[in-house]
């Protein structure tokens, strides 16, 4: 390839991040109601098979626990519920639900559902509060710089990984795991 001609493609290269930067722009309506929507699903999926797994595990075991060093199947919960609504709140500004409160370390079962559900409820109405800038702000979370956005799928995959904590309890208390739920 002669000089001039991979100088001329290098220079068509180098305004892309420009034409980038002009596709992306996001003050666009639709961006925001498709980020929103997004996030709003994920989290609404995530209720879902959440609360499926913990509606599985009988009343009794919920204070179960594999170890003495072990959380109890109550506790992995409680854990998920201050962890991300405190993590969520200091990143965003957002007030903290669980600034002033002592959940106690184990729970009955219904009580514990309904601080999931609680939780559930504050990230919903936290991603519909949160402005486009915001969510694309960036945030620091486990030693990186992410925007918010990217926090709300750590957070859920913090979720995750628990939940797949307690699908192990559910089996070590006899408990056959609903299967494959879809996304």
């Amino acid at each position: 390839m002669k000089r001039s001609k991979f100088l001329q493609r290098l220079g068509g290269l180098g305004i892309l991040p420009l034409v980038g930067a002009q596709a992306c722009d996001t003050t666009e309506p639709q961006e925001v109601d498709s980020l929103k929507e997004d996030l709003t699903a994920a989290w609404l999926r995530s209720e879902t098979i959440t609360l499926t797994s913990m509606e599985q595990m009988p009343p009794e075991s919920y204070t179960w626990k594999y170890t003495e060093e072990a959380m109890t199947f109550s506790e992995q919960w409680r854990h998920c519920v201050i962890f991300t609504c405190g993590q969520l709140a200091v990143r965003t500004g957002l007030t903290n639900p669980y600034k002033e409160v002592k959940l106690p370390y184990q729970m009955p079962k219904e009580e514990v559902i309904g601080e999931i559900k609680n939780m559930y409820a504050f990230i919903r109405q936290s991603i519909q509060e949160l402005s486009l800038e915001k969510l694309y702000s960036m945030c620091e979370f486990a030693g990186d710089n992410i925007p918010v956005w990217r926090l709300l799928y750590a957070l859920e995959s913090h979720i995750v990984h628990h939940r797949g904590q307690c699908v192990v309890y559910l089996r070590l208390n006899g408990v056959i795991p609903k299967g494959f739920y879809g996304w």
